[in-house]
Order: C-alpha cells, then structure tokens, then sequence
C-alpha cells in the first residue's frame, strides 16, 4: 500500500491574533527586511528630503550634496530631539531643540557654545545611518546593517520589472490610495498571494483584466512572482495597445516579502501596493499609481478608481471575515490546497508564505 501522506495545514490562529506574535515580528522580522521608503521622485534635488516609519522607527530620507541618497534615523545626537517632519527641501539640517546643525551628509557641523567644552570634537558626532537601496525608482530601506543587497533576497526582479516598464526611471506617482484593513497583516498578504479565490470573488478581475486559468504564482527568492495572461481585447475593462511592449498582454506581479508588491497591469500600468502593519488586528493598505513624469492619465485614474471599489472592496471584506473567524474557538487549521501541477486554484504560494511566516516568528 502507498503510505498516505499528510496534507501541510494552515498556521495556528495565534500567529494573525496574539500581540505577542505580532511583537516578535516588530523586533524581528519588521527590523532585518527590506521595507519600503518611497520614490526616488521625492529627492530629486540636493536637500530634498521625506519622513518615513518603519518597525518603530521615525527615520528619513534625503538627498545631499554629492548627489547619494542616504536615509538617518530621525534624531538629533545632542537630546533626541526629531530634526524633521513630513517633507522638503534644505541646505543643512537643523534641530528645533538646540539649533545643533548637521550637514547633508549626516556630519554635525555647528551648534550653540560646543567650542567651550572641553575635548569635544565634532567630527566625532554623526547622525545614525540606516541602510537605503534604490530598486527601478522605488527606495527601500532594512534597519540590518549586515542585510545582504535587494538583488540576492529577489533574484532577478529588477531585470523582469525592466522589461515590463522600461520607462520606470521617469515615473511619478500621481495617486495614493489608503486603505485600512481590520486584520492581521499576513491575512491581507496571504489573501493576495493567491488567486484561488479570484473567480469566486473578483468578477471584474477575472472577466475584465486577466485569464484565470493561466494564473500561476511561483517563489523567486523571498518573491512571489504572479503571472498571468490579459483578458480577450473585446472583454478587458480599459483599452490597451498590445503593440506597446513585448509583455503588454500580461500580467505580472513581484511580491517582496514581507510587505510590498510591484503589480504591472495589462498595457504596462505599473501600480503598487505596501502594507503597513499597525498591531496584530489592523493594517493599512497603500496602492500607489504611477505616469511617467506624473502625467495625468484618463484610463489610470479610471482603472485605480475601478481597482478600488471592486478588487479592493471586495477583498476588504473578505480578509476582514477571515480575522474575525481565526478568534473563533470552533476553528482548526485546515489543509491547504497544494496541487502539485501548482495553478490557479493551488495556494502552493501560500504553503511557502507561511514557511516564511513561520520561520520569522519561531526562528
């Protein structure tokens, strides 16, 4: 007889519902991944500069005079106090608190009275670097000194999201969109790392935009790459010109663990989404839109209105239902559904999901 084998089961509800799980995550996981920062349209010039958070952290981003990118924590090395907030521009970087002025570089360069103190060198005193890489326009940032380089974590996704939007490096970001989610971040991560659900739940998706039966998701690294094909021209919801790029008739998505995506449209329309994790019941979602050099566009501002009251509505309720059925004590981890031919109706992309959910809470 062939020995029977064990199907690999969902992950226990306390890893989406205990605080604890969720701390383990903020002083672990959340610190020593690459997480995103923003775009590199935001620091186009020398002293423009943004604010960002991430694992706690109140950190920032800016431009300086030899033209590098480079990202601090957001504190003044004198009392702690913080040195900007939102975003600008500006020559040199000055504390509210005590006037300590540093340059671009991160390097203090002046403040109130130090000559008087004695042995007190300035060259000694720098704000605090946080690691800063530049993905196909996007800027991304990991709180590990020693995190190996994006290129490793996700082999080859800066050749492939070229080739599908060769024009990245001119484009702008012309829409944000929020969207709060009353769930655990990895019930909203493990909801779009599958397409199982698609046909059932997203109609427009999967009449107006893709081919369902040709999805497939596959890990690439710690990415998921989906793909697809594009809905027949006469079914498709927004027009798009097949002869504009080689891959305009597909669709492509990169999920970066642990909390961001690249998703290329049919027609080359790059869109974005970043999860936010905020505690173990709640996330905020931002899908971000893009036009070369922040052009308005008709059709994307249709298709993002269109992404937002189908696709994302629709999944709102879905991951919402989820959270508050793992606080059910009548459920048990169920099997899931790992086709070995993987496919759209296969949460293959799910198992491994949870193998890196998993290892990031219990090592």
């Amino acid at each position: 007889m062939p020995l029977k084998s064990n199907p690999t089961r969902s992950l226990d509800a306390r890893y989406y519902t205990d605080p604890a799980v969720f701390r383990i995550e903020s002083d672990g996981l959340f610190k020593r991944t690459w997480q995103f920062a923003g775009h590199i349209s935001q620091v186009e010039n020398t002293g423009d500069y943004f604010t960002f958070s991430m694992a706690g952290e109140n950190l920032f981003c800016i431009r300086d005079r030899d033209g590098a990118i480079n990202a601090y924590y957001n504190v003044c090395q004198h009392r702690a106090h913080e040195l900007v907030h939102g975003e600008g521009h500006t020559r040199l970087l000055v504390c509210p608190y005590h006037a300590w002025t540093y340059e671009l570089s991160g390097q203090l360069r002046s403040g109130p009275n130090i000559q008087s103190v004695p042995g007190f060198d300035k060259s000694d005193i720098c704000l605090t670097p946080v690691r800063i890489e530049e993905f196909c326009g996007f800027l991304f940032a990991n709180l590990d000194p020693d995190a190996e380089p994006m290129d490793v974590w996700f082999p080859d996704v800066r050749k492939q999201l070229s080739s599908f939007v060769p024009h990245h490096g001119r484009l702008k970001h012309v829409e944000w969109v929020e969207i709060p989610e009353n769930c655990n971040w990895k019930v909203s991560i493990e909801n779009y790392s599958e397409c199982y659900h698609c046909k059932l739940n997203h109609q427009t998706f999967s009449t107006g935009v893709v081919k369902p039966e040709s999805y497939d998701i596959q890990p690439q690294g710690f990415c998921l790459r989906h793909t697809t094909e594009c809905q027949n021209l006469d079914r498709m919801s927004y027009a798009i010109d097949l002869n504009s790029n080689e891959h305009a008739g597909e669709y492509s998505s990169w999920f970066l663990w642990p909390m961001f995506s690249f998703q290329v449209y049919p027609g080359n329309v790059l869109n974005t989404y970043h999860w936010r994790a905020v505690d173990a019941d709640h996330v905020v979602v931002w899908r971000g839109w893009y036009t070369i050099d922040g052009a308005k566009s008709d059709v994307i501002s249709k298709l993002a209105v269109q992404d937002r009251e189908t696709t994302v509505e629709e999944d709102i309720h879905l991951v919402e239902s989820v959270q508050r059925g793992l606080r059910s004590s009548g459920y048990r981890p169920g099997p899931l559904v790992v086709d070995p031919k993987c496919g759209v109706n296969s949460e293959h992309s799910v198992e491994k999901l949870q193998q890196w959910m998993r290892e990031a809470v219990d090592g």
